[in-house]
């Protein structure tokens, strides 16, 4: 297993209406809890529960914006789903630190919204981390202080909490390849 990093961000850009992947499993989840998505194998960005209030959105306790329906949700031992194949009844795991646990997915929320392109560089490498997400105050990612920031409100600069992972898969399965993916 891969271990959390950090990846600064380096660019978020509005890139406009898609379908976007809600995932509510059937456990609370602590506003700290979250999963990874990413756009590519090169790694993920955790995206928080949607517990906490917003200006726009009363807090949903059991609910994950995945983001874009055709990111890569990390599952565990290298495998991936893309959002678009989530079904209920799927386990997925829930993050919270270096912590997982594996909660059942309840119901899949698909709608169209507007989306953000954040791209991030893992310190210490070249490595490149992006993921598409939903330009919403209800979407949150864990900083490298352990704090929940809003999507909306992120700048080049800003660090992150992410998982390195490296391209190729079949099927969800990670395979050795050479494979080049943004």
């Amino acid at each position: 297993m891969e271990s959390l990093a950090i990846a600064e961000v380096i660019s978020v850009t509005p890139i406009g209406m898609g379908t976007r992947v809600c995932l509510d499993v059937i456990d609370q989840l602590a506003p700290s809890e979250g999963i990874f998505v990413g756009n590519t194998g090169n790694g993920y960005l955790l995206v928080l529960s949607e517990n906490r209030s917003t200006n726009t959105y009363p807090p949903r306790p059991f609910r994950m914006n995945g983001g874009a329906i055709h990111q890569y949700l990390h599952l565990d031992e290298g495998k991936t789903t893309y959002l678009s194949e989530v079904k209920p009844g799927l386990e997925v795991p829930i993050w919270q630190g270096n912590e997982v646990r594996k909660v059942a997915v309840g119901r899949v929320k698909v709608e169209k919204r507007p989306f953000l392109r954040v791209v991030c560089q893992v310190e210490g490498t070249e490595q490149e981390i992006s993921a598409t997400l939903q330009e919403a105050d209800s979407v949150h990612v864990l900083t490298a202080d352990g704090q929940a920031k809003a999507v909306l409100d992120l700048e080049k600069g800003d660090r992150i909490t992410c998982y390195p992972d490296q391209p190729g898969r079949h099927l969800g399965e990670k395979i050795d390849e050479e494979i080049s993916e943004y």
